[in-house]
């Protein structure tokens, strides 16, 4: 959203004694050419309007110049300027050039050099100009580069100060000083620009400078508080463009914070207050002040303090009726984050993998460890693989105790992602030796692990005959690079070793592993070593004789933990456990390993499965004991650490298009806003950010969601599990309340989206839940299994995916595994909001809902809303009318939630593209959802989403029913009366785009879109507005957006406030459907 801003510009002489005036030219009137939208402008002059005569005029460059003539004497003369100004973020480089000026050098065309003559009149003899001139490059190069170059070269060259003098410093002057005023680096600019055979001229005007709603993280930030002065720079014409704003104090362009006032060959006809005085002793007084009109929500500030205080305020208060009703609710989440510096990459958009991706999230690990858990463990482990993906993702987890015992000490012991020290094999050898003290094990039962010499030779063979194996030219990039690792390491190089190890529940064990090759040779691949051993080549026994480890029941109260062991010297004079006598039988042999492997140059240890957490933090103890001896720092991977509830930890894996952190839970409101705070400032530290923008500069999540998580410290004080009604009253109410699933989601819903509504998936669902409700006790104990059974097979999506729904209870109490009965709930229709204020403040309406329905279920029958919820609650209208009822019955239970907070979640989803007034009727046209569909299958598995089909919504206030029509594209819109007198509300769904792959391929694009207001007494539209897909010179967008003022000049841009239906004529009226009644689709016509 723009700021609007009210400047303020007081300019006072105050003389000696009464003085007779000349006439007095005052230009201090925004320029006809301005590109900042003026709201309102007013002069005062002293002495009052009685006692001076006042002509507005225009000069020969278009300039309005006030002329002030006064008839008596005057002690005092001042001008005093007020103007309303909106900020409409512009882009300096919006616009075309005429094909022979594209590149410079170029000439103007006679005709048009003639008119710029008084623009390219250049001095006489200037030899430091002269040799300032011979320093710039004449080669080809596009005029834009040109330009941008030229000015930052002027920019670096000259600097600035503030000068008090009159006048303006000439060329020579300001070179030689190699300082000036903006007032002097603008005139040099005039006339390096005029040497260059290109026409100039002067500008004097208003500098507007916003402080930035948070620093920069390289660069400049602006000022540290708002601010305005009169400044003064340059413009250059270019054919196509026309005058062009250069600002060479700063080395920018003009933006819209330059509002020019005057412009002219010559800087003394663009002077602010010219004019003769009777000669005396004058004081000159100034003031300049810019203050901001009160302000929409936006996405880098949605909140004021004072707000923030009142909001901050009704969490502590929720907080204390949750702890009355002892309701033990914890919360966590799954926000996600992308790149700040690449929006382009596939990594940021489409893949789960990436070149930068790793890097940025290990930087991200180490930050927030720091931040939660100083004491905490890392671990490098492996993540999900999908179909499609070559191999799986991996994850970083960092894991601490919760009694606050240090897990890991020393973060030096630590190998990062780019490890200062190349290790070899023999460092890993030397590690088992010293970690098997440790352990009491015989570090003689480890293995050497060997590539499988045979698969590979019989993988050179089949090369063909051109393709050297160790360069790889095989057209496959990941086959290419494996490949070549492998032949470039050697088959005969020891890959790294393994160390059968298990836990027998006293102490660490190890023992000889018998293979039939006798050698360790390890599958093909290029994972861990971990993963890559023949353990199906051990002797084999029955599976029921093998001695099994199985998890813990996450249900099981536990002990308290061990204090950590002590470390023990390891001098070499106690005797390292021995091999057993005789061989082990198959059944009791150890079959689990740890292994011990240098990759990229660093030691890589891979942990076996462990199922207690007693076991998991006495090896890790000895790895940084180990490592603190041999001064070897590790990286830990393999088989995560065992869920605990005496054990805390957050993750972070890829996701397609983003880094997702899986953040632990907060029991508290005060917990829960600092980890929100933290992990939002880190991973902007770390260059991470919640802002993507579409190609068309529409602000979006960063499209991984921020999953809500919500469940108990430990699973038996789950909420859900104790009282499975509150699941029962939340999905009924979410039912009852789309503004609720629709207002906080992302672009992609629907009944294939990945967290679909129930009632969207199928028609019958509605039904089937009031049966399972029915099911669900309202009092009294229940078995937990009770809401597993009775809703798994009513929350899932069109293809029975429990996982894709709105509301997942994977993690409540499935009987799946341990890992599936934690007492969670999951909500997944939550997109990520922009800032970390707009996520509590979500949080915070899920808390205040959870305190209401334990005080009081909600009972009401879930509603069928049939055609009605892809119609009526896809327009923002109805959604804020819809959670406004959900604040007030919030009220209704003493919780003070404002819908207010809820503006710029509004704001964010819905924003405002445009409108316009006429004779008090006024329209608005804003953003409203669209489901979007997913096509039929395409080259294999792949799916496609159509999301060429667009809605807007078009709302009017003040109208005349039988006088007034809203038309687009000439057809009469529905509009619906929304019950406030003069009010009504209506859509227009439209094909934008017309990619490959499409719903309906055939139906062509409707862009632009021309919106009429309509009068059916004159048959004719009064006023109207186009909008534009796309921009509305052709020029194609080749990039996203590399920051939220590009994409505000992108929206801004597209939308045109003029330009409705001329002449007569009678509007079509579109086909009634009965699928969408409020909504005009285009698409049919």
């Amino acid at each position: 959203m723009s700021i609007q801003v009210k400047l303020r510009h007081v300019t006072c002489y105050t003389y000696e004694r009464p003085v007779a005036l000349g006439p007095q030219v005052v230009r201090l009137r925004p320029a006809a050419h301005c590109r900042t939208p003026i709201l309102g402008y007013a002069m005062k002059v002293t002495p009052s309007d009685k006692d001076h005569f006042i002509n507005w005029q225009q000069d020969p460059h278009g300039n309005f110049l006030a002329r002030l003539v006064f008839p008596k004497p005057v002690k005092e003369f001042s001008v005093e300027i007020d103007l309303t100004a909106d900020l409409v973020v512009s882009n300096p480089f919006d616009f075309f050039l005429e094909p022979s000026a594209e590149s410079f050098p170029f000439k103007y065309e006679p005709e048009l050099a003639k008119e710029l003559a008084p623009f390219l009149e250049t001095k006489g003899d200037e030899p430091l100009l002269n040799e300032y001139m011979k320093g710039i490059d004449l080669k080809s190069v596009r005029t834009v580069d040109f330009l941008v170059a030229l000015n930052l070269k002027l920019f670096e060259r000259v600097k600035y100060l503030i000068r008090l003098e009159p006048g303006v410093q000439t060329p020579e002057e300001t070179l030689k000083k190699g300082s000036g005023s903006c007032r002097d680096s603008a005139w040099l600019l005039v006339h390096v620009l005029r040497r260059l055979g290109l026409a100039a001229r002067f500008v004097s005007g208003y500098l507007v400078q916003l402080a930035p709603d948070r620093k920069n993280l390289d660069g400049p930030s602006g000022p540290e508080k708002d601010f305005t002065d009169l400044h003064a720079w340059c413009e250059v014409y270019l054919p196509g463009a026309g005058w062009v704003g250069l600002d060479p104090t700063s080395g920018l362009f003009a933006g819209e914070g330059h509002i020019p006032l005057a412009c002219s060959p010559e800087p003394g006809a663009a002077a602010p207050i010219t004019g003769a005085v009777e000669k005396c002793k004058t004081e000159f007084g100034f003031e300049m002040e810019v203050i901001r009109l009160p302000e929409a929500p936006r996405s880098t500030r949605p909140y004021d303090e004072a707000t923030w205080q009142e909001i901050d305020r009704l969490g502590r208060d929720v907080d204390k009726r949750l702890t009355a009703a002892d309701i033990r609710l914890t919360m966590g989440g799954e926000p996600t984050f992308v790149s700040i510096d690449d929006f382009d990459g596939a990594e940021w958009n489409t893949e789960a993998m990436g070149p930068t991706k790793k890097k940025l999230a290990h930087q991200l690990l180490m930050r927030l460890r720091e931040r939660f858990a100083p004491g905490g463990a890392l671990h490098h482990g492996q993540g999900k693989q999908y179909p499609g993906e070559s191999l799986p993702r991996w994850a970083f987890q960092c894991v601490w105790r919760n009694d606050g015992e240090p897990v890991w000490r020393d973060p030096a012991l630590y190998a990062g992602e780019s490890p200062t020290n190349r290790l070899t094999i023999s460092d890993a050898e030397g590690f088992l030796r010293r970690l098997s003290r440790h352990l009491d094990v015989d570090a003689g039962c480890a293995l050497p692990g060997y590539e499988d010499v045979w698969y590979w030779m019989w993988r050179e063979r089949r090369l063909p005959i051109n393709v050297d194996p160790h360069e790889s030219n095989l057209a496959e990039e990941e086959e290419r690079a494996r490949i070549a690792r492998v032949f470039d390491r050697g088959l005969k190089d020891t890959v790294g070793y393994a160390l059968p190890l298990r836990h027998n529940g006293s102490g660490w064990e190890s023992g000889k592993w018998l293979l039939r090759r006798e050698l360790l040779y390890l599958y093909p691949g290029d994972s861990p070593m971990g993963y890559r051993l023949p353990l199906d080549s051990l002797p084999w026994a029955a599976p029921g004789d093998i001695p099994t480890d199985y998890p813990i029941d996450p249900l099981v109260v536990r002990e308290p933990l061990p204090p950590r062991r002590q470390s023990r010297p390891v001098d070499g004079k106690r005797p390292a456990a021995s091999a057993p006598a005789t061989e082990p039988l198959p059944a009791h042999m150890v079959r689990t390993a740890m292994c011990f492997e240098v990759r990229d140059g660093m030691l890589n240890l891979f942990l076996p499965p462990l199922q207690r957490a007693e076991q998991w933090l006495d090896l890790v103890g000895c790895i940084e004991e180990t490592a603190k001896e041999t001064g070897i720092p590790v990286r830990m991977e393999g088989y995560p650490p065992p869920r605990d509830p005496r054990l805390s930890s957050f993750a972070i894996t890829p996701d397609p298009g983003v880094i997702e952190v899986n953040i632990h839970p907060s029991a508290s409101w005060q917990e829960l806003s600092d980890k929100t705070n933290i992990l939002y400032e880190e991973a902007r530290n770390c260059r991470l950010g919640t802002e993507k923008f579409l190609i068309d500069g529409r602000l979006a999540g960063t499209g991984g969601g921020n999953h809500i998580t919500m469940g108990g410290a430990v699973p038996q004080d789950s909420p859900f599990l104790r009282r499975p009604d509150l699941l029962k009253s939340l999905v009924g109410y979410w039912l009852s309340h789309p503004s609720l699933s629709y207002a906080f989601s992302g672009l992609f819903i629907g009944p294939t989206s990945q967290a679909p509504r129930l009632d969207e998936a199928r028609m019958d669902s509605v039904h089937e839940l009031a049966l399972a409700f029915s099911q669900i006790p309202s009092s009294g104990g229940v078995p937990p299994w009770m809401v597993d059974r009775v809703m798994r097979n009513i929350l899932i999506d069109s293809t029975g995916n429990t996982h894709r729904a709105e509301f997942c209870i994977d993690k409540l109490y499935s009987p799946d595994s341990s890992t599936g009965r934690l007492g969670l709930l999951e909500m997944r229709a939550f997109e990520m909001p922009p800032h970390e204020r707009m996520s509590l403040v979500q949080q915070l309406l899920i808390r205040s809902l959870v305190s209401r329905f334990w005080d009081k279920p909600w009972t009401a029958p879930p509603p069928r809303w049939n055609n009605i919820l892809h119609d009526r609650w896809m327009l923002p209208h109805f959604l804020q009318q819809d959670i406004a009822e959900v604040c007030s019955e919030l009220h209704e239970h003493d919780i003070a939630f404002d819908v207010n907070w809820l503006l710029p979640h509004m704001e964010f989803r819905f924003p405002r593209q445009g409108g316009f007034v006429h004779g008090g009727t006024d329209v608005e046209i804003r953003h409203a959802l669209e489901p979007w569909h997913v096509l039929g299958e395409e080259q294999g598995s792949a799916r496609y989403v159509d999301s060429s089909v667009e809605r807007l919504q078009i709302k009017v206030k003040n109208a005349s029913p039988g006088r007034h029509s809203i038309l687009c594209n000439g057809t009469r819109i529905p509009m619906v009366d929304t019950g406030t007198e003069g009010e009504f509300v209506g859509a227009v769904r439209y094909k934008a785009w017309n990619p490959p792959s499409a719903l309906h391929p055939t139906v062509g694009i409707h862009s632009p879109l021309v919106f009429d207001l309509y009068d059916e007494w004159s048959n004719r539209a009064i006023k109207g507005v186009t909008y534009h897909v796309t921009h509305p010179g052709g020029r194609g967008y080749e990039d996203l957006p590399v920051n939220a003022n590009t994409a505000e000049a992108r929206r801004f841009e597209r939308f045109q406030p003029w330009g409705h239906t001329p002449g007569a004529f009678v509007p079509r009226q579109a086909p009634a459907q009965a699928e969408s009644p409020m909504t005009l689709d285009l698409r049919w016509l």
